[in-house]
This record gives C-alpha cells, sequence and structure tokens, in this order.
C-alpha cells in the first residue's frame, strides 16, 4: 500500500522559508524512522535563552551548570544557586517559553530575578545529578592544602569562570538559597571570590546535631530518614523510600528504633547514615562542620541577608545561631542584616498571607521579596540606592513589620542572664505565674510516660512528609488542644492576659525533674492560647498556638558530647534554649507551657533505659517510668520586652 507523508514547515526548522509547505511522497518499500537521530530544539519565541555547562573546578571534575540569559541581556548581574537538587528540573519547571515561568516551583523567586533582570545560573553539586565527581552530604571543608575541594573551593571556581566567560555579565555575582542550598551560599562566604558581592542564606543547615535537620539535643528526627533514602542512595534520587502504612506513626512503632528502619531498608549501605549511627553524640564529626563555628572565625566582607522562619519545621536552629557568630565579625557594622517572617521552612518565597489557621493580615512573602530582598540585591549588584535596615522582624501576634538596629546577641553555649528575662514558672495547680523570682516549693507534677504509646507530634494519621496530601510544612502551627488533654502531658497555663506580653527572643528552659528510669527526653512548648471565641474566625476560639518548642534528651543534661546514664529517682536539671519568638501574646490570651517526654514520629523514642546508642536499642530497653517535675526550680524564662522594645 502507498502512502503519503505531509510535512507541514511554518519556517521554524533551519533550511526552509516561513509560511512554506512542503509535500513529499514516500514510495512503497522506503523507510524513515519516526524518531531523528538528534533533535534540535527550536526555541525561536523565548525570551531567554539557556546554555547547559560543565564548569570545571580546580581539581578537573566537572560541575553541570545551567545558564538563563534574558533576551538581549547586557551587562547584567549573575544570580548563582548551587544545589543538590536538580539544576535542570529547577531551570525548567514548567517548560515554558517565558523565563519567569520557567522558573517558578522550586526557584520560587522568579519574580525577583525576572523582574530584576538578572543572569539566573543553578548548579548541581558534586555527585548529584549531571555532576561528576563524589557526593558526601553537607560536605565539612577541607584541610588546607594544595588542590583540596570542598563546597567553598566549588563555588569560587564556578564564579571565576562564570564571570571570565559570561560576556553578558557586569562581573558581579549574588549567592542565594534556601535550606541545603542556604548552606552552600554560607560554603561560598568562606575564602570569598572577589566577585561575589552579595550573599542570602535562607533557612540554612547549619548545625545538624544542635538543632537542625537530623538531631535537636540529641534527639534524632528519624521522619528524615526517607530524605536520606533519597538524597543519598543514588545520584539522581531514583531509589523512592518505600513503606506499608499510611500513617507514619505505625511505620516508625512496629520497627522499633530509628536504626531498625533504616537497617530494614538497607541504609547501611549510605555513608551518612553509617555516620548517624556511629556519632549520635556531639562529637568532634559534628563540631568540625558546625558552621556557625565555621563563620565565627571569618570575617564579612560581603553583604549578607540572613532569612530567619518563626515556624521553620526543618531548619529553625541555623540561622540564628549564624547570625550570633558572625555579627560580632562585622566589623563595619552594615555588612551583616537579618530578616525574621512568619514562615515554614522557604515560606518566605511562597505565597504568605496565612499559615495553617493562623491569618497575618498581608502577604508576608509578597513583602519580603519585593520591599526587602529586591532592593538588597540592586544594591550589591546593579549599584541602585537603597537602604536595608539591619534587621526586619515580624511580629506575630501583632501582624506587624519593624525595624531595629541589631537583635540582641545569645550565647547559646551559656543561660541567659536572669536580669533580661521574666520567669514562666511552673507551679503544683498546673498554673503559670510570672515572677523575677522562683519561690522555693516542695510541691510536683507527675506523669507516666510510656514508649509503647508515645506522643504524637500531630493529630494522627501522620502522612508521610512528601506524601500525598501532606501538610508537613504547617506542623509547628498545629492546635495542641489535644496534646493538653493527654494525662502525659503536663500543662501550665496563666490566667488571662490583661495587657499584651511581647516576647523577642529565645526562650530558655529550666526544669528540675526525677526520673524512676534512666534515661529521659523533654519536649517543653510555649503556646498562646487563643480565647474562647474569636468573632472573626471561630475555627480559633481556644486554639492552642506553639509559639517556641523544641526536644532535649536527658542523657546530655551535663555535656552534649558526654552521654551520662540519668540516676533514677534523683532530682536532676535540665537546662536548654528554645527556638526563636517574636511574638505577642494579646489581651485576653493566655500562655501555656506544656512539658511532655515523647514527640513522635518526628523525633525517635528514648527507650527510658539508658543504652549506648539508642539507634541500636532494643525491644527490651524500652520501658514506660514515671516523670516528676518540681516546681522549686522549674521555669521557661522568656524574654519579655513591651512595644518599645524595654524589658518591663
Amino acid at each position: 500500500m502507498f502512502f503519503k507523508k505531509i510535512i507541514l514547515n511554518i519556517g521554524i526548522c533551519t533550511g526552509f522559508l516561513a509560511g512554506e509547505v512542503s509535500l513529499s511522497v514516500v514510495s512503497a518499500g522506503a523507510h524513515e524512522w519516526d524518531m531523528p537521530a538528534h533533535f534540535h530544539v527550536v526555541n525561536n519565541g523565548f525570551d531567554y535563552t539557556r546554555r547547559d555547562i560543565m564548569i570545571p573546578m580546580r581539581d578537573g571534575v566537572k560541575l553541570h551548570t545551567v545558564i538563563l540569559l534574558p533576551k538581549n541581556v547586557r551587562s547584567a548581574p549573575i544570580l548563582l544557586t548551587r544545589t543538590p537538587y536538580d539544576a535542570d528540573q529547577m531551570a525548567h519547571n514548567q517548560h515554558s517559553s517565558h523565563m519567569d515561568v520557567a522558573l517558578y516551583g522550586y526557584d520560587n523567586m522568579s519574580d525577583v530575578v525576572t523582574e530584576g533582570g538578572y543572569i539566573r545560573v543553578l548548579q548541581d553539586v558534586r555527585g548529584k545529578y549531571g555532576s561528576g565527581g563524589d557526593y558526601v552530604m553537607q560536605k565539612p571543608l577541607a584541610a588546607p592544602k594544595p588542590g583540596g575541594t570542598d563546597e567553598s573551593t566549588d563555588a569560587y571556581d564556578t564564579i571565576d569562570w562564570l564571570v571570565k566567560n559570561l560576556p553578558q555579565s557586569n562581573g558581579r555575582v549574588g549567592l542565594l538559597g534556601i535550606s541545603y542550598d542556604g548552606f552552600l551560599v554560607l560554603m561560598g562566604l568562606v575564602n570569598p571570590h572577589p566577585a561575589l558581592k552579595v550573599a542570602v542564606p535562607m533557612n540554612a543547615m547549619v548545625d545538624g546535631w544542635r538543632g537542625d535537620d537530623w538531631f535537636h539535643n540529641g534527639a534524632f528526627r528519624e521522619q528524615m530518614l526517607p530524605y536520606l533514602y533519597e538524597q543519598g542512595a543514588t545520584h539522581a534520587n531514583s531509589e523512592i523510600w518505600w513503606s506499608a502504612h499510611y500513617d507514619d506513626y505505625d511505620t516508625y512503632m512496629n520497627a522499633g528504633s530509628a536504626g531498625g528502619v533504616g537497617n530494614a531498608r538497607g541504609m547501611q549501605q549510605i555513608g551518612f547514615y553509617r555516620n548517624l549511627l556511629a556519632h549520635p553524640a556531639y562529637d568532634n564529626f559534628w563540631q568540625a562542620q558546625a558552621v556557625d563555628k565555621i563563620m565565627a572565625r571569618q570575617s564579612v566582607h560581603v553583604p549578607t541577608m540572613l532569612v530567619h522562619s518563626l515556624w521553620d519545621q526543618e531548619d529553625i536552629y541555623g540561622t540564628m545561631a549564624t547570625y550570633y557568630a558572625m555579627k560580632p565579625h562585622d566589623s563595619q557594622g552594615d555588612m551583616l542584616h537579618l530578616v525574621i517572617g512568619p514562615w515554614f521552612h522557604g515560606g518566605e518565597i511562597r505565597k504568605g498571607a496565612q499559615l495553617g489557621t493562623i491569618e497575618f493580615g498581608s502577604d508576608t512573602g509578597v513583602y519580603f521579596r519585593q520591599q526587602i530582598l529586591a532592593p538588597f540585591l540592586a544594591s550589591a549588584l546593579w549599584g541602585k540606592s537603597a537602604q536595608t535596615p539591619p534587621v526586619v522582624a515580624f511580629v506575630t501576634g501583632e501582624n506587624r513589620w519593624e525595624s531595629l538596629p541589631a537583635w540582641p546577641l545569645v550565647n547559646l553555649d551559656s543561660p541567659p542572664k536572669t536580669a533580661d528575662m521574666t520567669a514562666a514558672a511552673l507551679r503544683p495547680d498546673h498554673k503559670l505565674i510570672f515572677t523575677k523570682q522562683v519561690g522555693p516549693l516542695n510541691a510536683s507534677v507527675a506523669y507516666v510516660s510510656d514508649p509503647a504509646r508515645p506522643v504524637p507530634y500531630r493529630h494522627r494519621p501522620i502522612l508521610a512528609m512528601d506524601g500525598a496530601g501532606s501538610t508537613w510544612h504547617n506542623w509547628l502551627v498545629d492546635d495542641q488542644r489535644e496534646a493538653s488533654g493527654r494525662t502525659d502531658v503536663a500543662a501550665f497555663v496563666s490566667d488571662v492576659l490583661q495587657a499584651p506580653l511581647t516576647v523577642r527572643g529565645q526562650p530558655y528552659v529550666h526544669l528540675k525533674a526525677a526520673i524512676s528510669g534512666t534515661d529521659v527526653d523533654f519536649v517543653v512548648k510555649v503556646i498562646d492560647v487563643y480565647p474562647d471565641e474569636v468573632a472573626d474566625q471561630p475555627e480559633l476560639g481556644g486554639y492552642q498556638l506553639m509559639v517556641s518548642a523544641d526536644i532535649f534528651r536527658g542523657r546530655y543534661r551535663n555535656g552534649l558530647a558526654k552521654p551520662e546514664a540519668v540516676p533514677a529517682n534523683i532530682p536532676q536539671m535540665y537546662s536548654f534554649y528554645l527556638p526563636l519568638a517574636n511574638h505577642t501574646f494579646l489581651e485576653g490570651h493566655r500562655v501555656m507551657v506544656q512539658v511532655q517526654s515523647s514527640w513522635f514520629p518526628l523525633y525517635d523514642r528514648n527507650p527510658q533505659t539508658f543504652v549506648d546508642n539508642i539507634f541500636l536499642a532494643q525491644p527490651e530497653a524500652y520501658k514506660a517510668m514515671t516523670v516528676q517535675l518540681y516546681e522549686d526550680e522549674s521555669r521557661v524564662d522568656l524574654p519579655v520586652v513591651n512595644r518599645m522594645g524595654a524589658t518591663p
């Protein structure tokens, strides 16, 4: 049978005139493959040009780099993001001819990038996706020696290549990124390239043991195992975490210890997983790679904007720790800036009018990008006039932005000065009393902590972090009423406030407790209790909003690097900082403190019997115990200020 092949050419293929129609008849017996040997992508209608480059590093390894050049761009700055999350996907998330649409999704700063006229560069780190070399999770700085490479040297070599090989640029480069990408920004500030003129690390991974992705004060965040599984098993994240339960609570309970979860999935093959199991305490492995300690040794020569989210469910520790470390080295006083917003992890580049049920009265994400970030970048990269305040912070509760000359510095290894704090004292009648002096009491409150029925960190069923229907990014604003009604949660609540109470800074926990076991975790939450009825938003009637909360593993009460068994039935002191709060408890609200000993399955269960390594705890070690809180010294010190910023 004869057939006809009609080729309709609209003028986009090389060698044909626009509008010309060509007909060809293929005779019987002839054959032509449907797929060409090489398909040439035609993008004449695009408002940008894309280039895929393999940039060589000093040791010869080449890193896959995607460059997006706006149409007719001339003498423009470069915005660079280095990432382990697939530069190719970030560069054409929606396969559009418009640069802002192509970038929207992973990037979500497309409004700043395209409206600012920047050249956008995205690069895969070593060993991930299109790049050569070997991947190391949060690769530590290399020892000083010729030819050594790390994320700092790779950032330097990348910037050096870009400014020498992109004639469309003005020779100025900005580094920006969120989370892991934010960690990579901070690494770029170590011995920075002269062309690096601005850095914006947002929600950066800084110290994975003290309070970011992997541990919080020694308690392991076992719901990060799926991330580690997919990120660490293959170059392109092609292996997908599997589960046999709809409710993650059941997934982790049935597996026993966190090590049991990982070992059952063959994670011993992944180097970083082996490191987790080998380093459960805050030893030199963790201390040497803590980025805040690294930044404390650097002078601040590059204008840097640190961005912190008040409800960051992943990296709530790092930004503030970095600010405290870097600020004393800001010798000029105008290099380091801090932005604090009412967001979840990365929420600053998304819509920011509300988080879960909590509304903020305006789109705080748009405000940050257009009124804070865009002018800051334009000043450093285009030379435009802009005055960015040293600190811009959103006050939740009141829902307003404020500008401050500085943020109070905190030494996270030492308790705060008592004079700077107001004690919220825990009382045996479950009352919370505000006082400058905590008087001696002999009473106590007790509860039973049972590893067989740990306190869920949110309402069940608990969906996988990245699963269908998951609201993982909202969990820090979940209503805490369900927890406050459990018998294994001790709740202390104040009288109704007769005037607003503003907390600005990091609360500090003092717990005096005796346990019948030999190890313990303490979860402490500072909560804003709404009035019984809220006229304009009825669902907030009686709502219990976490303002600041964290966990502490009791074996580290005498030192983070040296775990010790807790002596049974002998009162011990447990002291630790909670994450930053910048919140006003409004008149008519109440303040609550909740204390419990599990937060599952976000954090692994403490067996409550001291074992050398909780990752490997056996079933017989998990035992119920009584926890007794003594009110003579148990309190949460709050950094209370009035609306003018003075201590009351």
